[in-house]
């Protein structure tokens, strides 16, 4: 039976995976600037995950769980993040390597996933929950940023160069049908509705598909369709991609399960 314990966890694994999604730049970015962005942005991501975990194992009262545990010794079906936080940055199924990133795919996801958290934390601010609360209200100082930061990469690349719009409409066109997962209902979310302490993102589809259509029509880019493709990461289900990416992020602490961090 899902609790509002899945739904704080549904939020950290969201900010720990994409937080390990972008840390890939790090190294490789387009340009300096870019590469020290990115790792920024990163580092804010796993900090909103560190205090959802710390806030779960809190809850709980078992005395076994920790932020570590949570994070490095869970398994794919256990995490309860959106699909498109999993997936590589590029837009077509190609070897793994750094040449094979496209930024495009970067901004791209990033400006979709931050649209819509920079509802969900405000929102969240107001929680009954006050440390929930409290990390939402952190929380959405550093998501605004974030945003801000893939707008502005959108519009540049997307009213850009005729490759820059190749390829910035190309990473749309393939993410888009995975944000139908934002929408999708699950009893994570209502059994925190229920509880006062949580929110339904479905409450704020009609802003963000605002906030994604003049973004995009600013950028001189298409909106593609949203349909097509109904993912269910949030329900533990997730693509072939997430085995990955948890195999780079937890190998370490898994090889040395005693070690003090």
């Amino acid at each position: 039976m899902a609790s509002y314990q899945d739904y704080l966890l549904h939020l950290a694994d969201n900010a720990v995976i994409l937080g390990q999604r972008n840390a890939e730049w790090c190294g490789h970015g387009p340009i300096l600037e870019e590469d020290l962005a990115l790792a920024n942005n990163s580092l804010d991501l796993i900090g909103q995950a560190r205090l959802l975990y710390q806030h779960v194992a809190a809850v709980r009262k078992d005395g076994k769980s920790s932020e570590d545990l949570l994070a490095y010794f869970r398994d794919v079906p256990d995490f309860k993040n959106y699909t498109l936080l999993e997936l590589p940055h590029r837009t077509a199924l190609l070897p793994t390597s750094s040449g094979d990133r496209d930024y495009a795919v970067t901004i791209a996801r990033n400006f979709l996933y931050n649209a819509l958290m920079v509802q969900v934390w405000a929102a969240l601010a107001a929680s009954t929950d006050a440390q929930l609360a409290a990390i939402a209200s952190k929380s959405l100082k550093e998501v605004q940023y974030h945003l801000r930061h893939a707008h502005d990469w959108v519009l540049r690349l997307g009213d850009g160069t005729d490759e820059s719009h190749r390829r910035m409409q190309a990473a749309f066109d393939y993410l888009m049908p995975f944000t139908q997962e934002f929408w999708t209902p699950s009893a994570m979310e209502a059994a925190a509705v229920k509880a006062g302490v949580g929110v339904d993102a479905s409450a704020f589809k009609a802003e963000w598909d605002a906030m994604v259509n003049d973004t995009l029509q600013a950028a001189t880019l298409k909106v593609p369709a949203s349909t097509g493709f109904v993912t269910t990461g949030k329900h533990g289900v997730h693509s072939e991609h997430m085995g990955f990416v948890l195999a780079e992020m937890q190998s370490l602490a898994r090889a040395h399960p005693e070690a003090v961090w």
